[in-house]
């Protein structure tokens, strides 16, 4: 893919359903109140980042461009 992106987890709506670790076991980990963040926010885009935003039953991932901040998912509409 080539760009940066920034990950977030808004812990406000995060259930701990591990969607995320399934799909990108590498940059997702829960926490003890099993709540999902990510291992380092900037990193490099990837198929299994996106999948695992998809993934997420309430959408509790943000991934933005690391320069810029423009939203990759969820998208903008």
């Amino acid at each position: 893919m080539g760009d940066r992106w920034h990950v977030e987890v808004d812990r406000s709506l995060c259930i701990g359903s591990a969607q995320c670790l399934h799909h990108a076991p590498d940059v997702f980990r829960l926490d003890s109140a099993r709540q999902s963040h990510p291992v380092t926010p900037d990193t490099d885009a990837t198929e299994q980042i996106l999948e695992a935003a998809e993934s997420c039953p309430v959408e509790a991932i943000l991934i933005t461009l690391a320069e810029g901040g423009e939203a990759v998912f969820p998208p903008e509409e």
